[in-house]
């Protein structure tokens, strides 16, 4: 049965995947008396069916299970250019290298087992809210050559559509929303990622390697994206 608020209306939908059955049940006890509507799936391939049935606005994912593991179905979700469901990882003390990995796929944020349930649905309130409180542009960003538009998130490079991950497009949108202006990788970090507490600052240089790649007539001569030495990156309109 969905969970409700206070209000009687449900506070969005939660899919927990993972393949211990405990686990999930606790979890899902524990979102659906804070009001949300919960759904379960034992393994990848389950999450990938429940997902596809029903996209929800958030999962709980554990990284580490059998067949199809964590880290494919969060590729699978983010190469879905028009979903905008968000992701926080269960990891074990061990996993340090997949959870890097996994926040540089996209993840919203995480939870090292063994956590409190109480704990997941504060970083569960926390993720939602900070998502709905994005501004949403609705117009389409016209460049030389170049046109991003938010509202279908799309970008078309002399009229050729280029297929970018949501992270790429969500970095694109946020520059070009700023041209002209530098942003350091660490403020990129906290206005893309929204990770103001994570260190490692890499995954932008990545995921700005990828984006000139896909982008860029020349990457080696970026036109679009350009780095300014000893503080980050600009867009130049």
């Amino acid at each position: 049965m969905p969970g409700m608020g206070s209000d009687g209306h449900t506070r969005g939908s939660v899919l927990v995947v993972d393949d211990e059955p405990t686990i999930s049940e606790i979890v899902s006890r524990y979102l659906e008396r804070a009001g949300y509507d919960t759904r379960t799936a034992s393994d990848g391939a389950g999450a990938l069916e429940a997902c596809a049935a029903a996209r929800p606005d958030l999962i709980v994912l554990d990284l580490m299970m059998p067949g199809i593991d964590g880290l494919e179905v969060l590729r699978r979700v983010r190469e879905q250019r028009a979903t905008r469901t968000a992701v926080i990882l269960l990891t074990a003390k061990g996993e340090e290298s997949d959870r890097i990995i996994g926040l540089r796929l996209g993840a919203d944020d995480y939870v090292v087992k063994p956590f409190s349930p109480a704990e997941l649905v504060a970083r569960v309130d926390a993720v939602l809210r900070r998502i709905d409180t994005v501004p949403v542009v609705a117009e389409a960003l016209r460049f030389d050559g170049l046109e991003i538009d938010p509202g279908s998130r799309r970008v078309h490079v002399d009229g050729e559509e280029i297929l970018l991950t949501q992270r790429e497009f969500d970095l694109l949108a946020f520059l070009a929303a700023h041209p002209g202006q530098a942003f350091s990788r660490e403020q990129l970090m906290d206005h893309v990622w929204q990770f103001s507490f994570y260190s490692d600052t890499s995954t932008v240089t990545v995921h700005i390697r990828r984006l000139r790649a896909k982008l860029e007539r020349d990457d080696t001569q970026p036109q679009w994206i350009q780095t300014v030495w000893g503080v980050g990156y600009r867009f130049s309109a």
